[in-house]
């Protein structure tokens, strides 16, 4: 069998990646400054701030949604997500001057510190990092799936890449850089030592981004990996007298939903809630637990609004195989599994990775840069014109 030369591999390295470099970087910074996208809106926005001065225990989700309530009379509650403890509560909501709002709520101080239409800096850099802010037809986008295919092109230049370098684990006991011989030598090995670092941050980049791909395939060919809860019955609704005026209230309020949730779910902590649309809707509680690994809707309940029977449930003990990697691919790609410091370390590998795709492309253009020299000062040269 025919070995494979170095110069081949080197080649085909660099293929992997130039080709689609200026997207790679470009998807590679903007997932890495998503990681920190809460904390970035924490420091830049004081009314995402949940303070809490006086040391009090914080609101439920339903005392938020009662709020907004309240202030806002003809508000449509449609959702309410919480996030990290030191940010506030993001109560969803349509009114008559408002077409759709967001509104934040202090768990702490008990007060709505903003109001807007939705369009914030968690939502921009998502978006970015997840498909380019491509439009979605039906079920997919163009985006979403360029940026999930660039996965095969990360573990293609991760393979090729550890073909190139012999013997990189030596770069782990005793990393050379070479700062004298040149900007040529200095950025190659400033490259390889970055991808023997990374080596397990590329694997998971990889996995999880082929996962995505995997994802978008089934999205668009409409295979549901949850279930989406069914609609009630039309037979299960109370029936109305003919004197009565409208919908009568539904008896299962938002806080009796949070706790049949806690009640089924020991360490059940709410992540984002969805209230009923219509009268034969439910209410569908996401939440996280104890398992970091897993995201914070890998606890779901679907509950009757009309007489609290719990119409579906899901939960790690009884996922299969599609939805445990659904439902950990998320912390693993953005890092949330150990909180603030593991998505320190996330950024911080993020940037290197971007760097690693930035000094890809100047080690290609200094190393053709000097092939053409020789052959410009050939073309010059008194022999060549005589």
């Amino acid at each position: 069998m025919a070995r494979v030369s170095n110069r081949f591999l080197f080649q085909l390295h660099g293929w992997f990646s130039l080709p689609v470099w200026i997207l790679f970087f470009f998807v590679c910074l903007t997932g890495t400054v998503a990681v920190l996208s809460h904390e970035f809106a924490w420091l830049t926005n004081a009314n995402v701030r949940a303070t809490n001065p006086e040391n009090t225990s914080a609101w439920t989700a339903a005392d938020s949604v009662a709020l907004v309530n309240e202030t806002y009379p003809s508000a449509d509650i449609t959702g309410v997500a919480v996030r990290e403890d030191y940010m506030v509560h993001e109560v969803m909501f349509t009114a008559d001057d408002k077409p759709y709002a967001v509104a934040y709520v202090n768990p702490y101080l008990h007060q709505i510190q903003e109001v807007n239409d939705g369009s914030t800096f968690i939502n921009f850099m998502r978006t970015l990092h997840g498909w380019l802010y491509f439009p979605w037809h039906g079920s997919y986008s163009v985006g979403y799936y360029l940026v999930s295919a660039l996965s095969i092109v990360m573990l293609g230049a991760l393979v090729t890449g550890l073909l190139v370098y012999k013997k990189f684990w030596q770069a782990y006991r005793n990393p050379k850089l070479r700062s004298h011989q040149g900007p040529r030598t200095l950025t190659a090995d400033l490259h390889k030592l970055a991808g023997v670092w990374s080596l397990w941050f590329l694997l998971i980049m990889s996995a999880t981004g082929l996962w995505y791909l995997i994802q978008a395939v089934l999205w668009q060919n409409d295979v549901e990996i949850d279930p989406w809860p069914e609609h009630l019955s039309v037979q299960s609704l109370p029936m109305l007298s003919p004197e009565a005026n409208g919908t009568p209230a539904m008896p299962v309020t938002l806080s009796n939903a949070l706790e049949q949730a806690e009640q089924t779910f020991p360490g059940f902590r709410p992540g984002y809630v969805m209230l009923p649309e219509h009268n034969r809707d439910t209410f569908k509680v996401y939440g996280g637990g104890a398992n970091p690994f897993y995201d914070a809707a890998s606890f779901q309940l679907a509950i009757n609004p009309w007489n609290g029977e719990i119409t579906q449930t899901i939960s790690p003990a009884t996922m299969n195989a599609a939805q445990t990697i659904l439902h950990i691919a998320d912390p693993l790609h953005y890092g949330t599994i150990g909180g603030i410091w593991t998505k320190i370390i996330w950024f911080v590998f993020g940037l290197l990775l971007s760097g690693m795709s930035l000094s890809g492309f100047i080690m290609w253009y200094l190393r053709v840069n000097k092939l053409k020299k020789p052959q410009t000062r050939n073309a010059t040269s008194p022999i060549q014109e005589a």
